[in-house]
């Protein structure tokens, strides 16, 4: 894990280590009488920051900054020792130091930058009451009495809940997975999955959230209501790790679905790694058709998952949460294609009270009856979004016997409702141009308010607190649609 100074996307080493190379290249153009002691200073300072930083894992972001102090050091402590021996000194002329000095110089200057624009993901902290614990659970379909056709699917939920406070020094959960290497199996497939090189988001393996694996639940509270996620296609059970920590501090248990053969990697307990096998052809009908089968197969991943842990609160398999989980209580959530199928499993079982659907398009059919309500996070609306977007989710929204809620966000992309925010550039059209941890705040603050008004029944006044993130428009018995 790297710790980042405050403000700074460097740890400490890291800033020591930039800082050495840039007074080892710009001793070459101070005055006489400083070169020797700014070579000395910088020198020790560079080499020692820098075997620490090769000690506990170099990222690549600091790659050009060792490279350009590696180039600088020699001459800038050559005439430092060539003095100190009696031997003639020898110094570049201006015309040669000069362009070597402005690429050393550019080269340092990449280093934050680059660490800046793709930083290890710092989560906020969640504002609830309760301290957060994490609990990675892996079984079959097939052993829990799923209506399926597939034979059964190996699913891993990684549940976070209410707990009970633990010590300050209490290991926390790595992002991406139970252990390290787990992570950078996972960090390393959503980077290929996303066509970017593996090393990019390197990152992601040394954060570290704020939930605690194992942590005991929490003996105040009660039962506390379940919310059932599921990931973007190709994402991961972990995408919105900020979001899960936050509402469960604030009383819910959250559980989040690795889709096999979906997600980027899944990475089951005896050590084997499901990749993806979603590829798009290219072709729009079969696309659809594809997406259609995507959706219903993550929904009955969903159905399955909230069998399992109606099944666990009655003590069946581990019994940490055993009687704390109100499955008479329950919200199916989702972030793109995983919005859609939790429009597609609520809209099949009666089970779910409610739906969250984070800016996903309604892959399948259209029509039918939607019971719950349903809360739709949309990002902001341009030229570039999908002309169908808008009047799909329209119809599903319209179709619904309960007061349904479509928020539009201005300064939000498709990425802005998860962690992406957190470790990528921030370029608008990726990730929006909210800063990095706004759309964090008021995707869990809308989803909060929407869950304590249905599942809660909270006296909440609904569309005043929505309509205060976005453009809220209200379809059923108190809006117009």
């Amino acid at each position: 894990m790297t710790s980042t100074l405050t403000g700074l996307p460097v740890s400490a080493a890291e800033a020591l280590t930039v800082f050495g190379a840039a007074v080892l290249v710009l001793t070459r153009w101070l005055p006489g009488r400083f070169r020797d002691a700014a070579a000395l200073a910088g020198g020790v300072l560079f080499a020692g920051s820098a075997v620490v930083l090769v000690v506990v894992g170099l990222r690549w972001q600091m790659v050009p900054v060792v490279a350009a102090g590696v180039v600088a050091g020699p001459f800038a402590l050559a005439p430092l020792f060539s003095r100190r021996t009696g031997r003639a000194s020898w110094r570049a002329r201006w015309w040669v130091a000069l362009p070597g000095s402005v690429v050393c110089a550019a080269l340092i200057a990449a280093g934050p930058a680059s660490a800046w624009a793709l930083p290890v993901p710092e989560f906020p902290e969640p504002s609830g009451r309760f301290p957060v614990g994490t609990q990675v659970m892996e079984w079959s379909t097939s052993s829990v009495g799923a209506d399926r056709d597939d034979g059964g699917r190996v699913l891993v939920t990684q549940l976070w809940y209410p707990a009970e406070p633990s010590a300050s020094d209490a290991p926390r959960m790595p992002y991406l997975g139970r252990t390290e290497a787990e992570s950078h199996t996972v960090s390393r497939a959503l980077a290929d999955y996303a066509g970017m090189p593996g090393f990019l988001l390197d990152g992601l393996p040394r954060a570290r959230s704020h939930a605690v694996p194992g942590a005991p639940v929490s003996r105040t509270g009660g039962r506390f209501p379940v919310v059932l996620f599921s990931p973007g296609l190709g994402g991961a059970r972990t995408q919105n790790t900020a979001w899960a920590e936050e509402l469960a501090s604030h009383g819910y248990v959250v559980a989040g679905v690795d889709h096999p053969y979906d997600s980027a990697a899944v990475v089951l307990e005896d050590g084997r790694t499901l990749r993806t096998r979603v590829r798009a052809t290219g072709d729009e009908a079969k696309d659809a058709a594809l997406a259609e089968g995507w959706t219903r197969a993550r929904a009955a991943d969903l159905r399955s998952v909230l069998t399992r842990l109606t099944r666990l609160d009655r003590g069946d398999g581990d019994g940490t949460l055993a009687g704390h989980l109100d499955t008479g209580r329950v919200a199916a959530a989702g972030h793109s294609m995983g919005g859609a199928a939790a429009l597609q499993a609520a809209r099949q079982d009666r089970r779910f009270d409610a739906v969250i659907d984070l800016d996903g398009f309604p892959h399948g059919p259209a029509g039918g009856q939607l019971g719950p309500p349903v809360l739709a996070l949309t990002q902001e609306i341009g030229p570039g979004t999908d002309p169908d977007y808008l009047p799909r989710l329209t119809r599903v929204l319209e179709a619904g016997t309960a007061t349904n809620y479509r928020l539009t966000v201005p300064g939000t992309a498709h990425l802005t409702f998860t962690d992406a925010p957190l470790y990528l550039p921030p370029i608008p059209g990726v990730v929006g141009s909210l800063d990095r941890t706004e759309g964090h705040r008021l995707t869990a603050a809308a989803s909060l308010s929407f869950l304590d008004a249905t599942l809660r029944r909270a006296p909440v006044d609904l569309p005043a607190a929505l309509a205060s993130h976005g453009e809220l428009t209200v379809y059923g018995a108190v809006g117009t649609g």
